[in-house]
């Protein structure tokens, strides 16, 4: 059985009782894990898979398939404030999309995941900023060795040939609209 720490980025129903699970880990990198069982009421997971949570979870991995099988969950870090507002969650989902977009699965990314893991922290006490945005792009863009001269956004988006996600526009929205009381 392996072991991970590991944030919680996605979950999808895959049975009525089961959900796919991914993950973002230091070791790991993306990976996914199927939660059997995990939607009926005694479920051990059932409170556990919370999307953004920092958790310690145990594996079984799978040796035919990329979704190996969840063991063990205990959350270390809840980050329970991002569910303050609307925006740390948008924030949140697009620093996770992004991330998503530039990084092979099961390749370990620990300077990866300690700036998700340290924009969700900040994410869990504050609303998101246009400048919070810009400089998880820019370290980000020089984690992966690509630069920013020209700003993140732009770096990631040249090296990768693909557009950011459509979060970042509504995010960016969500904040000025704020500003401006709308």
């Amino acid at each position: 059985m392996d072991k991970t720490e590991a944030i919680l980025i996605g979950r999808l129903r895959h049975t009525e009782s089961t959900l796919i699970v991914r993950w973002c880990s230091p070791e790991e990198g993306l990976f996914s894990t199927i939660a059997k069982g995990a939607l009926r009421p005694k479920s051990p997971f059932i409170g556990q898979l919370d999307l953004f949570v920092g958790v310690d979870l145990r594996f079984v991995r799978s040796r035919r398939s990329e979704i190996h099988t969840l063991a063990e969950v205990r959350w270390q870090t809840p980050r329970l404030g991002l569910r303050g507002s609307y925006g740390r969650v948008l924030a949140a989902t697009y620093l996770v999309k992004v991330i998503e977009l530039v990084v092979e699965p099961h390749a370990p990314i620990p300077g990866t995941y300690d700036l998700l893991k340290k924009a969700l922290d900040y994410l869990a006490d504050h609303d998101p900023t246009v400048a919070l945005i810009e400089r998880f792009e820019n370290r980000l863009a020089d984690e992966l060795g690509i630069g920013h001269s020209s700003g993140g956004a732009i770096a990631i988006e040249q090296a990768f040939h693909r557009r950011l996600p459509v979060q970042r526009q509504q995010v960016i929205e969500w904040i000025r609209n704020r500003k401006t009381g709308q």
